[in-house]
């Protein structure tokens, strides 16, 4: 078992990291989400990214930006079901505890220095005797889910990336240099989420039209995403999203930590009969190695707008390579003996 933790806490040499320092990583409990988008702003407030829109409510949902982009880096996620769709949940839920679903027990008889001292609180936080149940009904419930880039272990966009500059940090998360990007949009293709995305060419930066007028976003046409607060965390401060997260909902912290605490809410919700809760990006041996941004959810990944299996696109490359050298073996074979047949 420790092998596989050190495997998902800590990215490989191959994926471009070797740092000793702890992966960091975020936890978004969605049980406890109540889409107040207080993450939505507090992102764009600190990297100050341009607006998507004119903010105006979608016919769809509630929600007025709808998906993960070059101009929002979290997004939150408002979903509708009824009774029918929550008893198919929980049904899916027992299913998957009945093959022994992994990561719903914790891993060790106490918690790690650092880690949170409740399931579901930062650390230092003290629940006990808290009703952490969420408020809904046998006939209703909304979901709501702030979804952000994963920065995953074996990340496809930092694999396709000609120019280098996707680099994987010190703190295991991956960050796109735009200085460096000549937006190709490579990573774009790359990226097995839908997360990252150039930024469009007619786009306003309020960091550009604030004093001098408007003028275009300096990083228009380049590729942007979530940076897990990179300026944030060589200062020792939180993420601004989880910072701003008025219910904990987004968790940050080690990502072992953050795996930890995820599997004991997993438990706790279980006990309170919600076989619905589950995990999304714990499991090491997925199609990107785990990624740094777990969720618990409530339903199946796709009814929050995630891809069930996950794969790197780079993933077959291997494979690809000795298939071709193989057909390419078999064309100068065939090649060969058919001149040699015809000089007969």
């Amino acid at each position: 078992m420790g092998s596989l933790i050190e495997s998902a806490g800590r990215p490989g040499a191959d994926s471009g990291w070797e740092h000793e320092h702890p992966r960091k990583g975020f936890f978004t409990d969605t049980s406890i989400c109540i889409g107040c988008k207080a993450c939505e702003v507090a992102c764009k407030e600190w990297n100050q990214n341009p607006t998507d829109g004119d903010l105006e409510l979608l016919g769809s949902s509630f929600d007025n930006t709808g998906e993960l982009g070059a101009n929002t880096w979290r997004h939150v996620a408002f979903v509708e079901q009824d009774s029918e769709r929550i008893e198919e949940a929980k049904e899916s839920g027992r299913r998957l505890v009945s093959l022994g679903m992994p990561t719903v027990g914790p891993r060790s008889s106490g918690p790690r220095p650092g880690a949170p001292s409740a399931p579901g609180g930062r650390p230092g936080d003290d629940l006990t005797g808290e009703d952490t149940t969420p408020p809904d009904t046998p006939e209703f419930r909304w979901l709501m889910s702030s979804d952000v880039c994963k920065h995953c272990t074996n990340a496809g966009c930092l694999d396709v990336c000609p120019t280098g500059a996707l680099h994987r940090t010190e703190f295991g998360t991956v960050v796109v240099q735009q200085d460096v990007c000549n937006g190709c949009g490579t990573c774009v293709g790359g990226c097995p989420f839908g997360v990252i995305e150039r930024r469009d060419d007619g786009t306003i930066s309020p960091r550009s039209s604030r004093d001098e007028g408007e003028q275009k976003d300096p990083d228009h046409g380049t590729a942007n995403k979530c940076t897990l607060c990179y300026d944030r965390l060589v200062v020792g401060e939180t993420p601004a999203c989880a910072q701003t997260c008025p219910t904990t909902s987004i968790k940050f912290g080690d990502r072992e930590d953050m795996v930890d605490s995820a599997e004991e809410r997993v438990q706790q919700l279980h006990s309170q009969g919600m076989t619905e809760a589950r995990l999304y990006g714990a499991n090491p041996h997925d199609g990107v190695g785990g990624i740094g941004s777990v969720f618990l959810l409530l339903d199946e990944p796709e009814v929050y707008g995630l891809p069930p299996d996950p794969q790197v696109p780079t993933k077959e490359l291997p494979q690809m390579y000795r298939t071709a050298g193989v057909a390419a073996l078999g064309m100068v074979a065939a090649t060969a003996l058919a001149f040699l047949g015809g000089r007969r």
